[in-house]
């Protein structure tokens, strides 16, 4: 079932059970999806967004709460900082599991073998094979310098 239709059954459920903080994620994740399938079709790509949109949509959506909540946290707003967190568990529930650090270091070195990159300059095909192949299982912004540690 695609990712959008899951997310919909899941609205529809939460709506039955009353449970409001999952029903106010699921919207918004809802929201951010049909803005960027609006952003999408005004560049003139008709067909909207896809699963691995979708996946990013969703990655994006835990960092910033992520953010938010250690924020709030440093501020001293425990409440807001769980709120956040909690949105965050409803979020992780659509995203695929995430690869551990050995399977992470094994994707990186499939990338680098499928791409023939030898040098530091070969890191952004390299970054473009694991996106197109590990959207939402990665995160990019710790991949990023294994990825350059291994090319160096």
């Amino acid at each position: 079932m695609p990712l959008r239709a899951q997310i919909n059954d899941a609205m529809k459920k939460a709506m039955k059970e009353k449970d409001a903080v999952r029903l106010s994620t699921l919207r918004l994740i809802n929201a951010a999806i049909k803005d960027r399938d609006i952003a999408l079709r005004g560049e003139g790509n008709e067909d909207g967004v896809t699963e691995s949109d979708v996946l990013g949509i969703l990655g994006k959506m835990v960092k910033q709460r992520q953010e938010s909540a250690k924020a709030y946290e440093e501020g001293g707003r425990l409440e807001l900082a769980e709120k956040e967190l909690a949105e965050i568990t409803v979020i992780e529930d659509f995203l695929p599991r995430q690869l551990s650090p050995e399977e992470t270091a094994a994707a990186i070195d499939a990338a680098i073998a499928d791409t023939g990159a030898e040098s530091i300059r070969d890191m952004g095909k390299v970054m473009g094979v694991l996106k197109s192949k590990y959207t939402g299982q990665l995160d990019f912004g710790s991949v990023g310098p294994l990825v350059k540690d291994r090319l160096s």
